[in-house]
């Protein structure tokens, strides 16, 4: 782009006016609770003053263990999202497609793993951020991309003081990048200009060019040597900073006259289109409306690479905060530190203690020692069975060690209850509970323990529903063309549903069109797949051992087999002769019916003649009610055997057409299969016989020059 060295620094302005009100504050914080993580937990002017002292510095690094079962949870506890329909436009079917589309889009970017990498950021350095926007790369249509974002790159808008983005003025991202890299996501030119530079144009901008970061390799100056050529396009060492900030512009809005709707007009849309548009939907008008816009600007040092207005209606920057007060962020391990620190200072105090009265010194009169020298016995003055030449006993004397505080040991046993109930995270939570303690207490602990942690988890669902919105609006917005979604429905046999989206019918009708209607957004706590297997394999167990009958692919399904798929295969067998046999049970299942209906029938024929005879009247007058009644239910029970006689024919007839069918088929593709067997012997034969008449050739034979006509 032209040179516009005041919006660059308008926005260098700015970016300084973040960063030094708040932002570095947070870095420091993120980066001792990131070190304290690891297990770097102590100041380099404090080991060297031990180390110097020839003192231990012991690094019990319980912060690790603790978060690790915070991390456990939240693994055990995924979220589901969906859609539900909000007005009169949205429907239900549109509703499960996009949540169809929304489960796509989760699958392709691995969501559940940088799900969990965001909330590892947040509970570590309280700050946890996903990126959300589309990407090319791979579908020229685009594709939603969410990644993770660097806690430390991403500068929040120092006067905000709402969880949710949208409430922001702006968000700074910024990004390392090579000149390789400019190049090819904005310009020839301005890579160009920035390669090989190894200062800031601004001043005081120390932190234009290069600065300590998280990366693989270890921090380097900014005078660093890049190294030969051909790799001074790929190290990444120029920092670009992304601005995406709110402003005010006067904008065409669609507004439904009737609901008050409002939505903006696609710039891309002409006045033929928009009067075309009005036409056809005579409920709709066209006003002017002032609205508040996302602008995108990017700039490197003092170059613009990019200014225009934001192809999205949200932020691209997705927060995630564990605890969040009016702006201040906090974290799991932050508070941990004390405790941490006092953990490690009392350990290593301890262990000084012991190594003292192993070693508490000499106090040796001047030419006392005989068979080695003062350097010597400071080196071996603690080893058994030493052996002192001293000019006489009063030469050498051991130093008595000071007597061990009462009480040392119990500080460490404090610090380590503190880290435990600050964090919330018990023995009942890490599995290390007494053993004598009954199983429903451990777990009404355990219980008692999660609402600790409940907190933290709304707040990871409230992100999850963000996440969801933005996702939903950059589906409505720019899923706009046909296209194939394919969802897996069934991970355990590899199921798979294929959805055709915005499909145009001939009659000008697109069917599950993504881009009408609005729609809620609703999260739902789901369990993590093994646990949720687990549980419904163990409760299949129980229904069945009180005697409900359970299919038998219900609990394959629900087991942990290692094939359960083949397992369900077979189960299943081939599904005609499956078709077949259920046709003949049908069958055998209408022969009885019919048997049973002819013995109820006869037996009320019987009954009816045995009361008649007992009445006395030794037979029936012709005409008489008895004798109707009689010929009536004779008349039935004829019907009734004549029609299932007939079913049963037919059925028996059916039956005997599909195996006739089935036989034929059978020797119509033995039939095929011998003659192709019969084709290819008798090939084989010929060449064969080709082989034998054609003469072997002569190994002493010279072989024939051959000549060119």
């Amino acid at each position: 782009m032209p040179v516009n060295a005041a919006l660059a620094s308008d926005i260098w302005l700015r970016y300084q006016y973040i960063r030094d009100n708040g932002h570095l504050e947070y870095v420091l914080k993120a980066k001792k609770c990131e070190d304290f993580f690891v297990g770097n937990q102590w100041e380099a002017n404090d080991l060297a003053l031990l180390k110097a002292s020839r003192r231990p510095a012991l690094t019990i690094n319980k912060i690790i263990s603790t978060v690790s079962n915070v991390m456990g949870e939240q693994i055990f506890n995924r979220t589901d999202v969906e859609f539900r329909p909000r007005n009169e436009g949205a429907t239900s079917d549109v509703a499960d497609s996009l949540t169809k589309v929304f489960k796509q889009v989760s699958y392709n970017n691995q969501l559940d793993w940088v799900r969990s990498d965001v909330f590892a950021d947040g509970i570590v350095t309280s700050r946890g951020f996903y990126d959300v926007r589309l990407d090319f790369g791979d579908n020229a249509m685009g594709e939603i991309q969410i990644s993770q974002i660097n806690p430390k790159n991403v500068l929040i808008d120092p006067d905000a003081e709402e969880y949710d983005p949208d409430k922001w003025n702006d968000v700074f991202v910024t990004k390392w990048m090579s000149p390789d890299m400019i190049a090819m996501l904005y310009n020839e030119e301005d890579a160009e200009k920035l390669r090989g530079r190894q200062e800031s144009f601004w001043p005081y901008g120390y932190d234009s060019i290069d600065r300590e970061r998280d990366r693989f390799g270890t921090p380097r100056a900014i005078t660093y040597n890049m190294g030969p050529t051909a790799t001074s396009g790929v190290v990444r060492n120029i920092r670009v900073i992304e601005r995406q900030w709110r402003k005010l512009d006067r904008r065409d809005m669609f507004v439904n006259i009737k609901t008050g709707d409002l939505r903006p007009v696609p710039e891309a849309m002409t006045r033929e289109q928009i009067s075309f548009y009005l036409q056809q939907n005579p409920g709709v008008s066209v006003i002017k409306k002032q609205v508040p816009r996302i602008r995108w600007t990017v700039i490197a040092d003092n170059l613009v690479l990019h200014d225009d207005w934001s192809p999205y209606n949200h932020f691209t920057v997705v927060p995630f905060f564990p605890y969040f007060r009016r702006g201040r962020t906090v974290g799991l391990v932050e508070n941990l530190l004390g405790p941490q620190e006092l953990l490690n200072k009392v350990s290593s105090q301890e262990l000084h203690v012991v190594n003292t009265t192993a070693n508490s010194g000499w106090k040796v009169k001047s030419g006392g020692l005989r068979n080695m020298s003062i350097a010597e016995l400071e080196q071996r003055g603690a080893q058994t069975g030493l052996v002192l030449e001293l000019e006489d006993m009063d030469s050498a004397e051991k130093i008595q060690p000071n007597q061990t505080p009462s009480g040392l040991d119990r500080i460490s046993y404090k610090a380590e209850e503190h880290i435990k109930t600050i964090s919330g995270v018990s023995d009942y939570q890490t599995g290390f509970a007494r053993e004598d303690v009954a199983a429903k207490a451990v777990k009404a602990n355990q219980a008692a323990g999660s609402a600790n942690m409940a907190k933290v988890l709304d707040n990871l669902r409230r992100t999850d529903h963000i996440l969801g919105r933005n996702v939903l609006d950059m589906i409505q917005e720019f899923y706009t063309e046909e296209r194939l979604i394919r969802v897996t429905r069934d991970r355990l046999t590899g199921e798979t549903e294929e959805l055709v989206v915005n499909q145009m019918t001939p009659e000008g009708e697109i069917l599950r069109d993504l881009t009408l209607g609005e729609y809620d957004v609703v999260v739902t706590a789901e369990p993590e797949r093994d646990l949720y297997e687990d549980s419904q394999f163990d409760q299949a167990v129980a229904l069945m051992e009180r005697g409900i009958q359970i299919p038998p692919d219900v609990l394959i399904k629900a087991s942990r087999l290692r094939n359960k798929s083949e397992i369900l295969k077979a189960m299943q067998g081939d599904p005609k002769a499956a078709e077949l046999k259920a046709r003949s049970d049908e069958a055998a299942v209408q022969l009885q019916e019919a048997e049973a209906l002819e013995k109820r029938t006869q037996a009320q024929l019987n009954e009816a003649k045995a009361q008649k005879e007992l009445s006395g009247d030794g037979g029936m007058l012709p005409g008489s009610e008895e004798t109707i009644e009689m010929e009536k239910m004779e008349r039935e029970y004829a019907l009734k055997k004549e029609q299932a006689d007939r079913e049963h024919a037919l059925a028996v007839q059916k039956m005997q057409q599909e195996f006739a069918l089935k036989r034929e088929q059978m020797q119509r593709e033995t039939a095929i299969k011998s003659a192709a067997q019969q084709a290819d012997a008798v090939v084989k034969r010929a060449q064969a016989v080709q082989a034998l008449r054609t003469p072997a050739p002569d190994p002493g034979a010279q072989p024939k020059e051959q000549t060119t006509p």
